[in-house]
């Protein structure tokens, strides 16, 4: 019986000289690292230079011819160099966008668990209230939070005599933590629910409680199943962040809309400015989904 199962799960070649079975020896894990770039992503990204190239070409108005003596004093400075001469202020504001998306993250991930075991908790009023408040805040447009958050929650509080501000940047981490903590809570209770029941009639006969349970044997196991989908909606809330911009909070898109505006407003300068946000948004969030991409290849749990 025994060595039918050694045979079966555990991979071995007959030895040359002997009929005994060999140990083959054990596989090498899959080393993670950031995805190399290759030509297609090199053609992909000049293709887009060009692409916004061509648009501020387009978008440049027709300039009255100037005197030759007044050429070189009254030439607009060029789309590159206006991007250029900008881009330290708009990668602090992108650095800004980072911060907030790291805190809601943080933020969401703690509540979200918490709301997600209440959902499977035995307690009837605490289970329905759980799943209440998951479905309302993860079908709920996340710019309608964002604006929920920025009115409801006071300028500054009082505790103890000590006001404390409140500042934009503070209730735009709220507003984004409500959409991931109902994200999060349905992440934890689909991934509690995909656990085989065996587990949980092993830690019954073994006298474990379920709180016990919850935390020695479940939560460990659904890690490994959460962790793809939850840096998925980590690059979802990265992305979302220029929302901040329309309730006043001074991030990457509120920068290139005052510097576009300090440069005169020309058409010209629109496309290559925003398109300079996107290309740091993009270099930043597309090695995460390749990252995701190999954690569910790797952790591809099949029940």
């Amino acid at each position: 019986m025994s060595s039918a199962m050694f045979a079966r799960d555990v991979p071995f070649e007959r030895s040359p000289t002997t009929d005994l079975p060999v140990l083959l020896p054990p596989r090498p894990r899959e080393r993670f690292g950031w995805p190399k770039l290759t030509t297609r992503h090199a053609l992909l990204f000049a293709a887009l230079v060009l692409v916004a190239a061509g648009a501020a070409f387009a978008q440049a108005p027709d300039a009255p011819p100037a005197p030759a003596s007044e050429a070189l004093t009254t030439a607009p400075a060029t789309p590159l160099s206006v991007v250029v001469k900008w881009a330290p202020l708009l990668l602090k504001g992108f650095i800004f966008n980072i911060v907030i998306s790291v805190a809601a993250m943080t933020l969401g991930t703690i509540t979200g668990l918490m709301l997600g075991l209440g959902q499977i908790s035995q307690n009837t009023i605490v289970r329905r209230l759980s799943w209440f408040f998951t479905q309302f805040f993860r079908n709920s447009p996340w710019l309608v939070l964002l604006f929920f958050a920025m009115f409801m929650i006071p300028f500054q509080v009082r505790i103890f005599g000590t006001t404390i501000p409140l500042p934009d940047w503070m209730k735009a981490i709220v507003g984004f933590a409500l959409p991931v903590m109902a994200n999060v809570s349905e992440l934890l209770r689909g991934a509690i629910r995909s656990i085989p029941s065996g587990q949980w009639e092993a830690a019954e006969s073994l006298a474990f409680s379920r709180t016990k349970t919850i935390w020695q044997i479940i939560l460990p196991q659904c890690v490994k199943r959460m962790l793809p989908p939850w840096m998925n909606l980590y690059s979802l809330i990265t992305m979302a962040t220029v929302l901040a911009s329309i309730v006043g909070v001074g991030e990457m898109l509120t920068l290139t809309a005052q510097v576009h505006a300090a440069e005169g407003g020309r058409p010209e300068l629109f496309a290559p400015l925003y398109g300079f946000a996107g290309l740091c948004f993009f270099l930043y969030c597309y090695p995460i989904s390749k990252l995701t991409q190999r954690l569910e290849r790797r952790y591809n749990v099949k029940t």
